[in-house]
């Protein structure tokens, strides 16, 4: 067996780097089809290697994760944009911080968000109109930005506010979009994206900063808190003491800076990271689902049953989604063809062996939700879309990490329980109330820190 891994030949300035630029979702797909379980890229200015094997993935992900760190690609956008944040942080930041945010995603505060969710939902669908057509990409986007800080900031985002964000979202994400030459420019140069991208970052904090400023002062009061209105007692961290706190993320965070546990740095790029992800990953996975029910209209009516009956009493809670079970059938299987967070990336802290290669420290490993997600080896005619695999019997017979829409182990994404809540009472919502059909050229996809449509996704509305 050789020690090197096969992999593609690419150019001898960028490797495979245009090849990965011009497709990333079928560069990388062929590379898995054509190299089996462990590839070898040339993708900068490190070795990266692809794993395909879902035993490969959880290795890296679970069962050794401690020999495993989020790489460094030499690209000190990431940093600017992210910091220290949950995403990018690591060793005993990433812990620290992690431990802080923990009580703010406990379950049975999340269970109590539920109403946060529909009022915004409601506020939204209010404004709809029979017969129009909408993007609904931005909609649900508007739409999980006021959730997320509702829900995690303890406030409410002003509808400029919201707008800024959408706008500023667009080069923010083109920075990060597959790129070889941009190794070749320092972050310094003033290039228009260079610029574009600092003028976002600023304008996003300024927006953070806002909501901030709003809530000093209040982070010991129960009533800015949406879950903790409720009554719910959810522990909270070391050193906030005893009473009833608020265990929004923004009261936590302030009282930890209070007791010098944190610093102004520190919160901003927790709410920069909280913000950007908290918001768009379910906006993306809603996206692509409404996309899909437009285009299978037997699955979509089985949606609309469930969602008549979670809102057949009134406005749909956590108990009754939890029952939504062909919804979240249809969530699972619109994931694994449109996963939002398409690859994830890690780095080997010493050498590590992997399908019987040898990988060197220091080497990047992609581990891709695109790829697995689509591959005949684990799922009978992947391109299609069929609900029906994520059956008990049928999800059983499939490897664990066949499908890791929020990645695995202990970095896992510590949303998924206020993802998936939040989608669910959405689509009851939606669901029941209008049938939306899609009037948008074949979906085509682009790559950036997730998985985003190149175009806009237009749905004309119809009251049902």
């Amino acid at each position: 067996m050789s020690v090197t891994p096969p992999g593609p030949l690419g150019d001898p300035l960028f490797g495979n780097g245009r090849q990965f630029a011009d497709d990333p979702f079928g560069f990388l797909r062929a590379c898995a089809d054509s190299y089996g379980d462990v590839v070898r890229l040339d993708l900068g200015p490190r070795e990266t290697y692809l794993l395909t094997n879902p035993a490969d993935v959880e290795r890296v992900l679970v069962a050794d994760a401690e020999r495993y760190r989020k790489p460094q690609f030499g690209d000190d956008a990431m940093d600017t944009l992210l910091g220290d944040g949950l995403l990018m942080s690591d060793g005993d930041t990433w812990q620290r911080q992690r431990t802080l945010a923990n009580p703010s995603f406990h379950n049975r505060r999340i269970g109590a968000l539920d109403g946060t969710m529909v009022d915004h939902t409601e506020s939204q669908l209010a404004d709809w109109a029979d017969g129009e057509v909408v993007d609904i990409q931005l909609e649900v986007a508007r739409l999980t930005v006021k959730i997320i800080v509702s829900a995690m900031f303890g406030a409410d985002i002003t509808d400029e506010e919201v707008k800024t964000v959408q706008e500023n979202l667009e080069p923010l994400g083109a920075r990060f979009e597959p790129d070889p030459r941009r190794f070749l420019i320092p972050n310094w140069v003033p290039t228009r994206e260079n610029r574009e991208f600092d003028a976002a970052i600023d304008t996003l904090e300024s927006v953070i900063d806002g909501i901030v400023d709003r809530r000093r002062g209040t982070e010991r009061d129960p009533s800015v808190d949406p879950a903790g209105a409720e009554g719910v007692a959810v522990p909270g961290p070391a050193g906030d003491g005893d009473g009833d706190l608020p265990m929004d993320l923004l009261s936590v965070l302030l009282r930890a800076r209070d007791r010098g546990e944190q610093t102004d740095e520190n919160l901003r790029d927790e709410l920069v990271t909280m913000l950007l992800a908290g918001h768009d990953t379910t906006a993306l996975a809603l996206t692509y689902t409404f996309y899909l029910l437009s285009n299978h209209p037997e699955a979509r009516r089985e949606v609309e049953r469930e969602a008549e009956t979670a809102t057949a009493d009134g406005p749909p809670t956590a108990a009754d989604v939890r029952d939504m079970a062909y919804t979240e059938r249809v969530l699972n299987e619109s994931m694994r063809l449109y996963p939002p967070v398409y690859t994830l990336f890690r780095e080997p802290k010493l050498d590590v062996k992997l399908g019987g290669y040898r990988i060197p420290e220091g080497s990047a490993l992609m581990v891709s939700q695109w790829v697995t997600h689509r591959s005949e080896r684990w799922y009978d005619a992947p391109e299609t879309f069929d609900p029906d695999r994520w059956t008990p019997k049928r999800r059983s017979e499939r490897p664990r990490f066949a499908f890791f829409p929020f990645g695995g182990g202990p970095r896992h994404c510590i949303g998924k329980a206020f993802s998936l809540l939040e989608a669910k009472i959405i689509l009851a919502e939606i669901c029941s109330q209008f049938e939306l059909g899609y009037e948008g050229p074949d979906l085509s996809l682009r790559g950036s820190l997730t998985m985003h449509p190149s175009h806009p996704v237009p749905m004309r509305i119809r009251e049902r």
